[in-house]
């Protein structure tokens, strides 16, 4: 459900604000997601990467068209995810951490690139978000961004497969528990899917996301307290 739905906001344009911010995630931050995944796998060795069309930029490579939808409905979502061959890493378990890391770590500098251009507002046009106007939109539909990239970005690296965090967690597990975790991993996926469905992680995923946002929001604002 839209997240100005659900916080009781049922102004057209509010809600307006957010599926524009959900769409540019969708066609160039979701994307943004996977070729830093793609672009990271080729650095550290799995060249085969590059036939697979997905060192790019463009959406219809990386856009899922169900992983979409249940972001604009529901709030979580997902895009194509990268495939990438471990066995042309020198440390498999090592390098898959890292090229999983990178997705997640898209998010932020996606929600840090938001908050700089909120805070460059904020600072030298601070009437621009005053009122009602077009200037509130706006700065709804950069709150939402940020929050948006901040939330995926904390979802990704929890450390349950087939999330982005269990090949982080991975790096630091014996051979034998990352081959269960594998083996098991369909299974898995749908506990997953059912847990986000009953809402058992929007406490914890809120708790952690609010603290990150907290950061994102202290970082952007930090160039521009000279300002002030």
């Amino acid at each position: 459900m839209l997240i100005s739905l659900l916080s009781g906001k049922l102004d057209f344009y509010s809600a307006l604000a957010e599926v524009f911010a959900i769409l540019l995630i969708i066609f160039i931050i979701l994307p943004f997601h996977e070729w830093a995944h793609a672009f990271t796998a080729y650095k550290l060795g799995d060249t085969s990467i590059q036939y697979r069309g997905r060192l790019t930029l463009n959406p219809l490579a990386h856009v899922d068209p169900f992983g979409a939808l249940a972001l604009l409905l529901f709030g979580f979502g997902w895009a194509k995810p990268v495939p990438v061959d471990a066995r042309n890493f020198k440390k498999p378990k090592l390098y898959m951490g890292i090229v999983a890391l990178m997705g997640p770590v898209a998010n932020i500098v996606a929600a840090i690139a938001g908050g700089l251009i909120f805070q460059a507002i904020a600072t030298f046009a601070p009437s621009f978000f005053a009122g009602q106007g077009f200037g509130y939109y706006v700065y709804l539909f950069l709150s939402y961004y940020v929050s948006i990239n901040v939330s995926l970005a904390v979802f990704n690296l929890l450390p349950i497969p087939p999330l982005d965090g269990s090949k982080i967690l991975f790096i630091f597990l014996p051979d034998k528990a990352v081959m269960w975790f594998y083996k098991y991993q369909q299974i898995i996926s749908i506990i997953l899917i059912a847990m986000l469905w009953l809402g058992v992680l929007s406490i914890p995923l809120s708790f952690l996301s609010g603290y990150v946002l907290k950061f994102v929001n202290w970082l952007t604002a930090l160039p521009f307290s000279f300002f002030k």
